[in-house]
C-alpha cells in the first residue's frame, strides 16, 4: 500500500475486526516482524482530541526498551 509518513511508517495491511472483536494479522506481517503463537504484547494507544486514532503493539520482550525510548525526550 502507499507510503504515509517516510520518516514513520507504511500501510501494510488492512484488517477487519470481526463479531467477536478479533482481528487477524496477515501472515506476511507475522512473518516480517517475526511474531509466533503465544507471542505476548502490550498495547498501547494514542488520543488525539479526546478519541483513539492510533494503536500500538509492543512486544512485551521488548518493553522495557521501548518505555526507555519514550520517556528519554522527557527526561532532557
Amino acid at each position: 500500500m502507499d507510503q504515509i509518513n517516510k520518516k514513520c511508517c507504511m500501510v501494510e495491511s488492512v484488517i477487519t475486526v470481526d463479531e467477536r472483536g478479533q482481528m487477524i494479522l496477515p501472515k506476511n506481517i507475522r512473518d516480517k516482524a517475526n511474531i509466533k503463537a503465544g507471542d505476548k504484547f502490550a498495547v498501547a494507544l494514542l488520543e488525539k482530541d479526546g478519541n483513539v486514532c492510533c494503536l500500538s503493539l509492543v512486544k512485551v520482550e521488548n518493553l522495557s526498551g521501548a518505555v526507555m525510548d519514550l520517556m528519554n525526550p522527557v527526561n532532557e
